[in-house]
């Protein structure tokens, strides 16, 4: 399983540790990833991710994680998310045309 957030796409970055003698030995910068369980209000369901903390904060402040895979970019999101992404959209498509 990679180090990457399934909603973002945040991964690993690499850098330096820096001493006070200004050595500089390589290290690695891990995002913060939890295991959420986010429910999607078109659908119904619940579904366990693995996301970073500021992915979290993203798709509360977007209003949930309906409104916040259909504003995100395909690139960005996993091989998981794209699907769910695509079953949302069909799911709001058919829901706008029964409603007009």
């Amino acid at each position: 399983m990679s180090r990457m957030c399934e909603l973002t796409g945040k991964g690993v970055q690499s850098g330096n540790n820096v001493s006070h003698a200004n050595n500089k030995t390589k290290r690695r910068f891990l995002p913060n990833l939890c295991h959420v369980t986010l429910i999607s209000d078109s659908l119904g369901q619940r579904y366990r991710l693995r996301v970073s903390a500021h992915a979290l904060r993203s798709v509360e402040h977007r209003g949930g994680l309906d409104a916040f895979l259909l504003k995100a970019s395909e690139s960005d999101l996993s091989m998981r998310a794209r699907l769910l992404r695509r079953q949302i959209a069909k799911k709001t498509a058919e829901a706008a045309a029964t409603a007009a």
